[in-house]
């Protein structure tokens, strides 16, 4: 039966049938407008809780960035520019002094001498890992499945070693009187390296605190290269023997530019790891002998934590930051030349 209020007309039947564009129609039409306005409401809502979703996850991460970078930074700075030290420390007395822990530090010689010191130690350092870590992951890639698992092992075992634990070891093999190195150079004849004392000495201090960290930093780096070399085509290579090329041409000619966005990344976090040094040249020279080891993480260290005087301390730490920030952006327009040629 036809609905109240719809226009009705006789069939040819005799029955009777309702209009176009009568109620019914547009009750119809109401309804349907009604369930896609819905649908719409109820997709609007789902999406936007789709937006919302991606902030909620990176929400712990943000917190912990600010609870443990920001905030330590910001409380680093503002310390900087205080007169700091145990007592007011303890009794949280604030004596602003403003620039002048920057001015005594940067009027002090000795500063400057640790930051060249900082600076080719980081070289020497960043140059043998970069080095070390190429060769092997050439050779990974050269290697069977088996002992290629083997090594991988073994690096990992190197890798994953705590920082502590590692000098410890050094400390161990290079003691002067049970280390290991010292009785094998006497096996060996020379005898006068029986009971040598490598602490004594800037320059064979130095080499022991750099072979710590170009074995805990070389299996990096390592990794980073078998990765990148498995992307490239064997073609490639093929293509390079057949025109004559050995293996130095090929890493210059092929594989250099193929992963060189990755050389320049892996050499840019060394970097940052090792100008940043801090443990390994405190627990195994301490920055002796006379200080001749000390670099600028290590002087910050020994201001602020040895002698007290933590708005000193404090003021290397932010100078510190500032140079590896500007050294750094010279190597930034380096990386972004080479993109743009890419």
């Amino acid at each position: 039966m036809p609905s109240k209020g719809a226009q009705t007309g006789l069939r040819d039947d005799g029955d009777t049938a309702v209009l176009p564009g009568t109620a019914g129609e547009k009750a119809g039409a109401g309804n349907a407008g009604g369930r896609s306005r819905r649908f719409g409401r109820r997709n609007s809502t789902g999406n936007s809780h789709a937006g919302i979703t991606p902030y909620l996850l990176i929400l712990p991460a943000l917190l912990a960035i600010v609870a443990f970078i920001v905030y330590p930074s910001i409380d680093e700075i503002l310390s900087s520019f205080q007169r700091l030290n145990a007592f007011e420390l303890i009794g949280h007395v604030t004596h602003w002094v403003g620039f002048d822990n920057y001015q005594s530090v940067l009027s002090n010689g000795y500063f400057w001498e640790v930051f060249g010191r900082t600076v080719w130690f980081t070289a020497v350092n960043v140059v043998l890992i970069m080095v070390g870590g190429t060769l092997i992951g050439l050779l990974m890639n050269r290697l069977g499945t088996k002992v290629r698992f083997v090594l991988s092992i073994a690096m990992v075992f190197a890798w994953a070693v705590p920082v502590a634990a590692s000098t410890t070891v050094f400390q161990w093999l290079f003691d002067e009187q049970t280390g290991v190195v010292d009785w094998l150079f006497a096996q060996c004849g020379f005898h006068g390296m029986a009971h040598y004392d490598w602490m004594s000495n800037e320059y064979t201090a130095f080499a022991v605190v750099i072979m710590c960290i170009v074995w805990q930093s070389i299996p990096f780096v390592a990794f980073n290269v078998y990765a990148g070399l498995t992307t490239i085509s064997s073609e490639l290579y093929e293509a390079a023997r057949l025109d004559g090329a050995g293996p130095v041409r090929i890493f210059r000619s092929v594989i250099f530019p193929m992963l060189r966005p990755l050389f320049f990344g892996t050499i840019f976090l060394e970097i940052i790891w090792v100008f940043g040094a801090l443990n390994q040249v405190l627990l195994i020279t301490g920055g002796n002998p006379v200080g001749k080891t000390a670099t600028l993480p290590v002087y910050s260290y020994l201001q602020g934590i040895g002698q007290q005087a933590y708005g000193m301390g404090a003021a290397i730490a932010v100078i510190t930051i500032v140079m590896l920030c500007l050294m750094m952006s010279f190597y930034f327009r380096i990386i972004l030349k080479q993109e743009d040629e890419l």
